[in-house]
Order: C-alpha cells, then structure tokens, then sequence
C-alpha cells in the first residue's frame, strides 16, 4: 500500500514511522505524574525543589534541544539524528525502570529531555519533507491527532500502572524502541523526499516566524490552564475530584479531533479560521468561569480543545510556507519550542499575578486569560488578511492562501 505524498507516493511503513513519531511527542513528563503525590512518601529525604525538577527538568531540556536538532538537521542526515534521539529516549526509559534514588530519577529525566527535543521538531519535519500541498496540511492534522490521543491513553495507562508499582508508569518511554525499527524504512525511501543532506542556504521569513512563534506561545499559554488549573478550580468548586481528570481528558480529545478534518475545516472557515477558533476558547473559557455545573464545566474545556485543535496543525502547516525547504524544519523547531516554553511559563505567570495581587481564588487564571483571549479575538478578525491569519484553504495544491 502507497500514499500519496502531493510529489509521489511512499509506503503505508513509512508514514506509519511517521506518525510513530507524532505520538512520542505527547510522552514526556506523563510517567512522573501519576507519582508526584506519592514521591514525599517513596524518597522521605526529597525537599520540595527535588521533586518540582524532577516534573518540570525534561521540559526544560527540551526546548534547546528542540533547536539545536532543528538546526543540526540542515547539515546532518535527518534520519541518524532521529535514530540518536529514539535511542536516547528508550536508553531514559531502561534506565527509570532502574533508577532507585531521587538524584537517579533527576539524571534520567534529564536525558529524557535531550532524547525528547532531539525527536519533536523531526515529527513535523518528516511530514513537510515528504508530504505537499493539502496532503501536508491533512498530515499535519492526522500527527496532531496522534499527539493528543496517545497522550489521554498514556496518561490512562501510566495511572494504571502507577497503582500496581511506581516503577511501572516509565514503561511507556520504551516506545521509542518500535519507532527506532521504523525509522529504518524511512532511511531506505527518499522517493519523495527533500535530500537527507542539507545546507543552510535557504531563507527564512524573520517576521512570519517570529508572528507564528509568537501566536503559537500565546495560544498554547491561553488554553494549557485547563490541565494546570481546573483540577483546583473544580475543587474551590466542591465538585468531585474525579470528574476533573474525566473533563480534562474530554480536552485533550477535543485538540484531537480537528486533525481529522482539518482540510474541510480550512476550505469552510479561511480567513476567518483563528478568529473563529479564538472565539471559541472564549466562549470555553467563559463557560468555566461562571458554570455551576460539571456538564458546562466540560463544555467549556471541549469548546477550548477544538479551538487549539484546529490552530496547532495550521500553525506547523503555515511555519513550512514561511521558510525554504532546506531551513523547514530549523523553522518548526522555532516555533514547536515556543510549545513548550508556553507550558513553562504559564504556571509561572499565574503564581506570581496571584501573589503580586494577593488573589486566592483559581477563577483568577481564568479571567484572566479570558480577557487576553477576547483581545486576541479582535486582532484576529482586523489581521484576518495577513500572513499569520489568511489560512489556506484545503484544496489548495501549493499551499497558498486565497
């Protein structure tokens, strides 16, 4: 079986190493999660500092790694690098399992997030070397998809596994070994790729990957309280504490499903696309501010999902028209560390308003952000006709905006 690329066809194989890619990408920080809460128990000795690195260290390694791979990718074959980060990746999940002290853990998480930046910008690279046009744009949205679903099944099996023995959750980091097998079939076809060798020769357009670093931040700031907040939120609420992990999950399904039809969606809505999806995060957000109810509550967190669902694809799609082919993936990397650096920042930049301001209650994050969301909705629909708004319609075969 073939599929067709917009340039030829490559194996189902192929893009099924792909698309094995996209769903590592989700995997970093999952296992610890699960354990956070008994780890004070399991290393009596951590302090407080410990364990924060221990969640927060992986991320922060990720990120310049992120760019150094982009980078390295103009001028090594891409493919090696992938197979170095997949090995270093499943070398952190051998040695989790492993690892018997807090300092042990903190050494292999950081490995985690060197293996973990080498791969991410490689997921969306892969898909803008072999694929063009409104077959890149599906792709792009079937490799978010993937992203987001792995991660509600990751997160569903490591707090499975947690409850058996806090060793077992780190099982999921050697998945890498069977993307690491498939990686071999994408170094034996190069029908419809760009060269694996390149130099970097090619142009990128300052002011559009600096607007779509800067949306992609923002975006990602604006709907990641969702995960970080509500759990607290529902809480000062007096709902069940269960259902918040329930809701939560209906997000990260809802940023899955666009993926899927992601090329429709753009031909329907074009330019008005992020304006539309911004209007929908703050409707979500809304809801969840003022609801008295889980069934809102979770309306809300799928009206936002949708929203990021639909923009995080299109951005990846928009980043390989704003560089040249020999500089695409330096440019996803750009962008796709501002992903992470969103995460990072956003617990960070909520604490410290709460604390400046002296305010207790979690609807703050939420009004908060609502209000940034509402001025977002306004510049998107006066910029609907610029580069960073003007999103291509579907059927567009050279992936130009109307």
């Amino acid at each position: 079986m073939r599929i067709e690329t917009g340039r030829g066809t490559i194996p189902f194989i192929t893009l099924l190493g792909i698309w094995s890619i996209s769903a590592l990408s989700a995997l970093p920080g999952l296992a610890v999660s699960p354990i956070l809460g008994q780890l004070s128990t399991i290393f009596p000795h951590a302090s407080e500092f410990d364990i924060q690195l221990l969640s927060s260290l992986p991320s922060l390694l990720t990120i310049p790694f992120i760019l150094l791979s982009g980078k390295l990718t103009e001028r090594v074959n891409n493919v090696l690098l992938l197979q170095v980060g997949l090995v270093i990746f499943a070398l952190s999940g051998v040695l989790y399992l492993f690892s018997g002290q807090m300092w042990q853990l903190i050494a292999v998480s950081a490995l985690l997030g060197v293996g973990a930046g080498i791969i991410v910008p490689l997921s969306t690279g892969l898909i803008s070397r072999h694929f063009e046009g409104r077959y890149r744009t599906q792709q792009f949205g079937l490799s978010s998809a993937i992203t987001n679903v792995t991660l509600v099944l990751a997160t569903m099996l490591t707090g499975y596994l947690a409850e058996v023995n806090w060793h077992l959750p780190f099982i999921v980091y050697l998945a890498p070994v069977f993307s690491l097998l498939l990686s071999f079939f994408l170094k034996s076809d190069n029908t419809s790729a760009q060269p694996v060798t390149q130099t970097s020769t090619g142009h990128i357009h300052v002011k559009r990957i600096t607007s779509l670093m800067a949306f992609y931040g923002l975006i990602t700031y604006l709907v990641i309280i969702v995960s970080f907040n509500l759990p607290f939120l529902m809480e000062e609420y007096h709902f069940d504490t269960g259902a918040s992990g329930v809701i939560i999950s209906l997000f990260f399904l809802a940023i899955m499903l666009p993926g899927f039809f992601l090329n429709p969606v753009l031909s329907f809505l074009g330019s008005l696309t992020k304006f539309t999806c911004l209007s929908c995060i703050a409707l979500g957000l809304l809801l969840i501010l003022l609801s008295g109810s889980e069934w809102v509550l979770g309306t809300g967190a799928v009206l936002i999902g949708l929203g990021y669902g639909v923009m995080q694809p299109v951005i990846y799609d928009q980043t390989t028209r704003a560089a040249d082919a020999s500089r695409t993936t330096f440019a996803l990397a750009l962008v796709m560390a501002m992903n992470y650096l969103a995460i990072l920042l956003c617990p960070v930049i909520i604490d410290s308003l709460q604390t400046l301001f002296h305010i207790h209650t979690q609807r703050f994050a939420f009004g908060f952000n609502l209000g940034i969301t509402l001025l977002a909705v306004v510049w998107a629909y006066w910029k609907r006709h610029d580069f960073l708004f003007e999103d291509a319609p579907a059927g567009s075969a050279d992936g130009t905006s109307r």
